[in-house]
C-alpha cells in the first residue's frame, strides 16, 4: 500500500515537472505580443536616434554637397569644399551652415527606424527562404543576400519619406537673396502641393530608387561582411571577448559608406536636379542671377542625364562628391555604431547581422 502511494506520489511529481517544462518551452517558443512590439519600438527608437545624431554631425557638408550639385554652372558661387563653407560662413553665418538640417532630421530619423528595422526584417525573411531553398538550418547570409536586403530597406524607406526629401532640398538650396522664402517644411510642402500638384513631390523619386539600391545595399553588405570577416579572423587583432571594439565598427562603417556612395554618386546628382525642376521663382544659385540660365526642364531620367552631360561634361555628374565623401564616411560609421549602442542600452536582442 505503502509502495502504490510512493509511485502515485512519483508519477504526480513527474508529471508536473513535465508540465513546468513545457510550458517553459512555450513560453521561450512564442514571445508574447506586447513584447514583439516593445522590441519594434526599440528597434526604431535606436535607428531614428542613430539618423539623426549622424546628420546633424556633418550637416554643413550636406548643405554644400547639395549646392554644389544643383548651382547654375555659368554663375559658379560654390568652388570647393574649403571655398564653399567659408562663402556660406560669410555669407549667412554661422546658422547658414545648418540650413535645412531640421527639416533633413525630421526626414532622416523616420528614413533611418525605417531603413534598419526594414533591413532586420528582410534580412530574416531571406535567410528563412535561403535556408529553406539549401535545407541547411544553420546557412547564414551571404553578402549578395545582404545587398539584397539593404537594398529592399533602402526601397521602403526612401518612398515612405520623399516628399519631405524633396522639400528639404528646396529648404537647403534657398538663400536670404531668393525671390521667394519657404518658411519651413510645411510651408514649402503646402506651397508645392499648392503651385506644383502632389505629383511635384515625388519628382526625381525613379533616379533616387535606382541610386538607394546600390547606396544602401551596399552599406549593409560591406559592413556586415566585414564585420564577420573581422571576428572569424582574430588573429588580425580586432577582435575583444569575441566582439569588435567601437573604433574598428567605424572603421567597417566607413569603408561602406565610401564604398555605397561612390557607386551611387551620379544619381544623387540627377534626382537633386529633377527636384528643382518647376520652382517658381527658384534659388539664385539654380538660376544663376538671372544671367545665362541653364535648361531646368527635363522630360525624365534619361533626359537629365542626357542634358547634365551635354552642357557640363562626365564630371557634373561628380558635383559635390569631395565634400560628400568626407560627410559620408563619418555619417555613415557614426549612424552604424549609434544604432547598435542605443540597441543596446536599450536591451534589444536582435542585432542587424542576424
Amino acid at each position: 500500500m505503502a509502495s502504490e502511494d510512493v509511485k502515485t506520489s512519483e508519477s504526480a511529481v513527474s508529471k508536473i515537472v513535465n508540465l513546468a517544462e513545457e510550458a517553459k518551452l512555450a513560453r521561450e517558443g512564442v514571445k508574447a505580443p506586447s513584447y514583439a512590439i516593445l522590441s519594434i519600438c526599440k528597434s526604431l527608437v535606436a535607428g531614428g536616434v542613430a539618423g539623426g545624431l549622424s546628420r546633424t554631425a556633418v550637416a554643413p557638408l550636406e548643405r554644400l554637397k547639395i549646392l554644389l550639385q544643383v548651382q547654375n554652372p555659368h554663375s559658379i558661387k560654390y568652388n570647393g569644399t574649403v571655398q564653399g563653407l567659408k562663402y556660406i560662413w560669410r555669407t549667412e553665418g554661422f546658422r547658414g551652415l545648418f540650413k535645412g538640417n531640421g527639416t533633413n532630421c525630421a526626414r532622416i530619423v523616420p528614413n533611418s527606424a525605417v531603413k534598419f528595422f526594414s533591413y532586420e526584417q528582410a534580412s530574416k525573411g531571406i535567410l528563412y527562404l535561403y535556408q529553406q531553398q539549401t535545407g541547411n538550418e544553420d546557412a547564414q547570409l551571404t553578402p549578395l543576400l545582404r545587398l539584397g536586403a539593404g537594398a529592399c530597406a533602402g526601397i521602403i524607406a526612401m518612398s515612405a519619406t520623399y516628399p519631405l526629401d524633396m522639400v528639404r532640398g528646396r529648404l537647403t538650396v534657398q538663400t536670404e537673396n531668393s525671390p521667394y522664402q519657404y518658411r519651413g517644411m510645411f510651408h514649402a510642402l503646402s506651397t508645392v502641393l499648392r503651385q506644383e500638384g502632389p505629383r511635384a513631390l515625388y519628382k526625381g523619386w525613379l533616379p533616387s530608387v535606382i541610386g538607394v539600391i546600390p547606396y544602401v545595399g551596399l552599406n549593409f553588405a560591406v559592413y556586415e561582411s566585414l564585420k564577420d570577416w573581422l571576428i572569424k579572423n582574430p588573429q588580425f587583432g580586432f577582435v575583444e571577448d569575441s566582439e569588435l571594439s567601437v573604433t574598428t565598427r567605424l572603421a567597417c562603417g566607413a569603408a561602406a559608406g565610401t564604398v555605397g556612395q561612390t557607386v551611387a554618386y551620379p544619381l544623387d546628382v540627377i534626382r537633386r536636379r529633377m527636384q528643382m525642376v518647376g520652382w517658381k521663382d527658384a534659388a539664385s544659385v539654380v538660376t544663376g542671377d538671372g544671367r545665362n540660365k541653364a535648361p531646368l526642364e527635363y522630360t525624365g531620367m534619361i533626359d537629365a542625364f542626357r542634358k547634365t552631360v551635354r552642357h557640363e561634361g562626365f564630371g557634373a555628374l561628380y558635383k559635390g562628391l569631395v565634400p560628400n565623401s568626407v560627410k559620408v564616411v563619418p555619417s555613415i560609421a557614426i549612424a552604424f555604431v549609434t544604432y547598435e549602442v542605443v540597441k543596446d542600452i536599450l536591451g534589444v536582442e536582435i542585432r542587424i547581422s542576424d
